[in-house]
């Protein structure tokens, strides 16, 4: 790759972080998750460094929130936010979320079910490997990001 090459590549990809980052800013993130749970604390500080306005509401009964969002059992995960009117369930990493506020594609939602050891908020672990799932208003879901290790 030749020089100018490499500085309109890498001008090109600081651009688009940084309208990730301002339209970040502008989002406000409604994070439901039980009081005591250390790694819903750790996502949502994840987001609120990633520029969103995060406000958290700790909830004894998650369950009655996943209902009212209609998010399919199978699909739960830790916790529910929500952003732009899109549910996020679960350890959603922040590209999938950046990517889906840039898109805003004819979807009700991002899931991770479970909770995946090295996903966001559940430790930094290389090896990661599980998939974020974009979930369709009838509750059926297609493989929207795959998260597997670097190398």
């Amino acid at each position: 790759m030749k020089r100018r090459q490499f500085l309109c590549s890498a001008v090109a990809v600081g651009s688009l972080l940084l309208v990730g980052s301002a339209r970040a800013a502008r989002e406000s993130m409604v994070v439901y998750k039980d009081p005591n749970c250390g790694c819903c604390e750790a996502w949502a500080e994840a987001m609120k460094a990633a520029g969103y306005s995060v406000t958290i509401e700790n909830v004894d009964d998650l369950d009655a929130i996943k209902q009212r969002y209609a998010i399919p059992a199978q699909l739960h995960g830790c916790h529910t936010a929500i952003v732009a009117g899109y549910y996020l369930e679960g350890h959603v990493p922040l590209e999938s979320v950046t990517r889906l506020l840039a898109e805003r594609p004819a979807i009700v939602g991002l899931a991770v079910p479970g909770m995946p050891a090295g996903s966001l908020g559940m430790g930094d672990d290389p090896r990661a490997t599980y998939d974020v799932l974009a979930v369709a208003k009838d509750g059926s879901s297609t493989v929207y990001q795959e998260v597997r290790p670097k190398g």
